[in-house]
């Protein structure tokens, strides 16, 4: 069962970035998916940089995006829970 983290993966993941550590990142990716029962070498992990709404702190904000690799469509409630804001 993975770990309650009152801290979320995409705020992990936007910290790394920004921190010009992506190599990292993508590794914190991996290792969620694991936690989840997922294999991520059947994962592509993609970053897509975003505008910060004003007045959230952030300059930027990085959309995970997965991409199976078997062509595959990505579960719905998979993709949304990588990305979820809290």
């Amino acid at each position: 069962m993975p770990q309650i983290n009152p801290i979320t993966l995409r705020m992990q993941v936007n910290r790394l970035i920004e921190q010009g550590q992506s190599m990292f990142a993508l590794i914190k990716v991996q290792d969620w998916l694991k936690e989840r029962g997922h294999n991520p070498k059947e994962y592509e992990i993609l970053f897509h940089p975003k505008m910060a709404p004003v007045g959230s702190g952030a300059i930027a904000l990085v959309e995970i995006e997965l991409r199976r690799k078997d062509g595959e469509p990505v579960d719905t409630w998979l993709q949304a829970e990588v990305n979820r804001h809290s």
